[in-house]
Formats: structure tokens, sequence, C-alpha cells
């Protein structure tokens, strides 16, 4: 299997300025860099957290895309926080805003500081392509019954 780098449109200055790329695919796997709430365009971050987490969530689904994956194919969720206590709460109404049915792991980490100082949470995921697959959607809990 070869590893392909993924740097969707306007991130592939990025790639050429700070040697990453937005996301790594072997095979049906991704694993995708941290994303944070500025804008890919106009390099702001947006203000406040519901702001910031949606837009770093629309970083990563414009990612997977552009990977051949989807949303609904994440398995792993890792967030950094700078506030990981305060924030929580609107942060969490914005993930499930994103992530609605068979969510994936997920690790919430709180971190003194990010990239920039404005940026307040940073989203990186893993996630293998067609998993996302709703047909067993229908129960949540896969674990074996006791």
């Amino acid at each position: 299997m070869k590893r392909q780098l993924v740097n969707p449109g306007p991130t592939q200055a990025l790639y050429d300025a700070l040697h990453f790329s937005q996301a790594t695919r072997v095979g049906d796997m991704i694993w995708v860099s941290g994303q944070v709430g500025i804008d890919p365009i106009t390099m702001k971050p947006a203000v406040g957290m519901e702001a910031q987490a949606r837009l770093a969530f629309d970083n990563v689904r414009t990612v997977l895309e552009a990977a051949g994956a989807s949303l609904d194919d994440i398995a792993e969720l890792t967030t950094y926080h700078t506030d990981l206590r305060g924030d929580m709460p609107v942060f969490g109404r914005v993930k499930d805003a994103f992530l609605t049915e068979r969510y994936p792991s997920w690790t919430a980490v709180g971190v003194p500081q990010l990239a920039l100082p404005e940026v307040l949470v940073e989203i990186r995921v893993v996630a293998v392509v067609g998993s996302g697959s709703r047909a067993d959607s229908g129960r949540r809990d896969r674990s074996p019954a006791r």
C-alpha cells in the first residue's frame, strides 16, 4: 500500500510552508492532522468556542472528503482544549451536531496553549473509509451481551 498525502485546496500552502499534510491515507485508514477554528482562506481564528469548534469540524469534514471519507467514518476523535472544563458544554453541543450517531471513541485533553493564543480547541481524527455505514446504526452499543 502506498501512502497518499491529502492537502485540499488552500491548505497546500500550509504543506509547503510548514511541511505537514492535512491528512495521510494508507489503504482505508486516514489520519487527519489537528484542525483548528481558523478560516483556511483568511487564516483568521473564529471568535469563541462555538464558532471555532464549528469551523474546526468543517475543516475536518473538508479534509475527510478530500481523502474519500466522511464524518461518519471517524473511528477515533481526540480534542485538545485550552479550557477543558469551561468549554466542554459548548464544545459537546457542537460535536453532537456534527457527529450525530455511531459516536467514535473520544479523548479530550486539556492543554495550556495551542498554535496561536486565540485558538481554543484542536480536533484530530482517525477514520476508516466506508466504516460509517448506517446499516447497523440501530444498536449503538456493540459490546457483547452479558
